[in-house]
């Protein structure tokens, strides 16, 4: 059984994410709002009616359809398996996959989830939803429900060095930071930063490195802006052939980035490229390491999980995640298929 009551949360400044909401168009600062953001507390009880302990819920699938993301929080490897609408996770990577468990599959095309280690936020992204769990050693409650969260809300990070969640609404150019105060699992949004000139622009995901925010090529540029305003302080370009980029993910000596389609959002240019400098673009000096993987598909999001990285990919039978070492020419090695 569960009890749900409504909270309204209006715009709550914080010490730790710095100021208030702030617009941004990329040239110039517009006029801050105060936001209201609803959301419904769930209270789960991790009790059955006759006071036994709930158990995990297996997993029935054999296959993956679409996963947008491999990623590991504790002791627990997680996999958004987005076309399937839920999040899987298990203690055990290569376990079969009907040897997982579901943490949700109250989703509809979910594509990341990210923890502090006490909250667990996974995007709901077709319902512009933002979900908030917690585990309590056997099982995953669902806490929180944050409703209208931008338009299709499609990628999580959580920022160690603020202790925010960064929440990207994909096709509307606005960074929501959700956190919690200590002592406390209750989340609540401290603020939204937005880039008018992404609004309208599909924008698949961002970086955070170091005080800058990476927004990979929705409008044949890479933005990169300060994390803490939103302010833009630089921008690269971007070839038309790499215009529809996925993700950007730094390595030893320069970038990896997975890209969708060209400008003209063709999926023929769907590849995995290596630079070693955002800025060399333009001019082609890039290599195209896509073969390493087979190639022939769609290359999705990427990670690190204790040293060895991992890929996600669609549009090619049999082949859903790869791990894989990078070697010292910068490329690819040991690249080995998960599922």
């Amino acid at each position: 059984m569960q009890k749900e009551k409504k909270l309204i949360f209006k715009y709550i400044p914080t010490a730790v994410c710095l100021a208030a909401v702030l617009f941004f168009n990329g040239c110039g600062e517009t006029n801050s709002e105060d936001t209201h953001i609803e959301a419904s507390y769930t209270n789960e009880v991790s009790e059955t009616p006759g006071g036994e302990a709930l158990q995990p819920v297996n997993n029935l699938g054999t296959a993956l359809s679409v996963p947008t993301q491999i990623t590991k929080i504790g002791n627990l490897y997680f996999i958004v398996d987005c076309y399937n609408d839920q999040v899987i996770y298990s203690e055990n990577l290569g376990a079969p996959l009907n040897e997982w468990y579901v943490m949700t599959s109250d989703i509809d095309k979910g594509h990341t989830v990210a923890s502090d280690g006490q909250v667990y936020l996974v995007d709901d992204t077709e319902r512009g939803r933002i979900l908030v769990f917690e585990y309590d050693g056997n099982v995953f409650s669902n806490t929180q429900v944050f409703e209208n969260v931008g338009t299709r809300p499609h990628f999580i990070v959580y920022n160690e060095a603020d202790s925010c969640f960064y929440v990207w609404s994909s096709m509307t150019g606005e960074m929501y930071v959700f956190e919690h105060d200590p002592g406390s699992s209750q989340m609540y949004i401290s603020r939204i930063m937005k880039l008018d000139e992404l609004d309208g622009v599909y924008v698949r995901s961002f970086t955070i490195e170091g005080d800058s925010v990476y927004l990979v090529s929705g409008n044949s540029q890479i933005i990169e802006a300060r994390i803490s305003d939103f302010k833009v302080v630089d921008r690269y370009a971007v070839p038309p052939e790499l215009a529809g980029m996925i993700q950007i993910m730094p390595v030893d000596g320069g970038y990896y980035i997975t890209v969708s389609t060209d400008v003209n959002g063709n999926q023929d240019f769907a590849t995995i490229i290596f630079t070693e400098s955002l800025n060399d673009l333009p001019n082609g000096s890039y290599t195209d390491i896509y073969s390493y993987f087979v190639g022939g598909g769609t290359p999705y999001y990427m990670g690190c999980i204790d040293g060895k990285y991992y890929l996600t990919e669609h549009r090619l039978p049999g082949h859903s995640i790869w791990s894989f070492d990078i070697g010292e020419d910068h490329m690819p090695e040991n690249v080995n298929l998960i599922y």
